[in-house]
């Protein structure tokens, strides 16, 4: 989320009643310059260039949503918990519920200067630091999941009970009601196996539901994560469904349009860790020994993502997705669905670190 465009047609609001609403909340802001991040396939995003700094403002899109996406307060929520501990965090300064400002809710929080990598190739970084880095996004994932979340108060956050239930049904009915066309048999396999395959346990932390390489400021010069972003899917729940979707681009292509991954890739040449050592580096410093089960975490992960890639494609198909690319990318749900199928299809000690 790195091009900066004048705001899409189909996202642009009254700038004039935002400015005189933040000026309202925030003292001595200053004439607004808009402009719209493009990347990402949610909530569209923009950066205000104002008297008091560089803000940031998401607001849900526009026209019919899914129930419980873009959920903007719940994203404010999350950060607010957050800011100051050791998550790094932007930091939340107005949320508003009134859709009659901009046409949607929103939030604003303060512009936090770093690096942002599309790719998990990083290959804007130099190779030698690359490393590094990935393993600094473990590090972080780690401290995520080490808050005491009744501390932060976050105990309404989420439902921990029956988390992963929970989640196989939110996901295949968001699949079900995206559909466009015939349905993916793969897929309606897929939720039946994750149905029947699902762990009897599992840990229960804030989950940020959205954890990857593109979501994540690192610091300009530093092997430091400076900023996690996207909150909107964070709940209370599974760590290891997190700690499996960042670790996808080891188990996805290199090089197909809309799919981020590695696969094909010298990983060595590249400057790049494997999965095994992202892993290990998270079950260091989350101070775990050991992690069963892991493909049916990547398999959710995998129908998950598919689900979401669903979505926008249906609203990409509507003209409301943010990402102009959102067409590509929401057709990839069908590769997504094939390559958790063949996961499911391994044998269980073939699955865990």
């Amino acid at each position: 989320m790195s091009d900066l465009i004048d705001p899409l047609p189909q996202h642009r609001f009254d700038e004039a009643r935002l400015a005189a609403h933040l000026a309202a909340h925030l003292p001595e802001i200053g004439a607004l310059r808009v402009r719209q991040f493009q990347g990402g396939q949610s909530n569209p995003t923009y950066l205000l260039e104002t008297a008091i700094g560089r803000l940031v403002l998401r607001k849900k899109p526009p026209g019919v949503l899914l129930p419980s996406a873009h959920q903007v307060e719940r994203e404010y929520r999350i950060l607010s918990a957050l800011h100051g501990s050791m998550v790094p965090v932007p930091e939340p300064l107005l949320l508003c519920e009134d859709a009659e400002i901009i046409g949607t809710p929103f939030f604003v929080m303060r512009h936090v200067e770093g690096r942002i990598f599309e790719q998990p190739t990083l290959d804007r970084a130099p190779i030698p630091s690359r490393r590094a880095l990935i393993l600094a996004a473990a590090e972080t994932l780690a401290a995520l999941h080490r808050v005491d979340w009744r501390a932060a108060g976050l105990e309404t956050f989420g439902k921990p009970e029956n988390f992963l239930s929970r989640q196989i049904d939110r996901w295949a009915r968001q699949y079900r009601a995206s559909i466009v066309g015939a349905g993916d048999p793969d897929m309606e396999a897929l939720i039946l196996w994750l149905e029947e395959n699902r762990p009897a346990e599992s840990r229960v932390t804030i989950a940020h539901g959205d954890y990857r390489i593109g979501n994540l400021i690192f610091a300009p010069t530093e092997a430091r994560v400076a900023a996690v972003l996207d909150w909107e899917l964070s709940t209370l729940g599974d760590p290891l469904g997190d700690l499996a979707y960042c670790c996808l681009a080891w188990h996805l292509p290199h090089n197909v349009p809309g799919v981020k991954g590695l696969v094909g890739l010298d990983l060595a040449a590249e400057g790049l860790p494997g999965e095994a050592e992202f892993v290990a580096a998270y079950c260091e410093h989350a101070g775990l020994d050991r992690i069963k089960g892991w493909n049916f975490y990547l398999a959710f992960s995998l129908f998950r993502l598919a689900s979401i890639l669903q979505g926008v494609y249906a609203r990409a198909i509507q003209g409301n997705a943010a990402n102009a690319n959102a067409l590509v990318a929401g057709k990839n749900a069908g590769l997504l669905a094939r390559i958790a199928v063949e996961l499911t299809q391994k044998p269980e000690d073939q699955g865990s670190y």
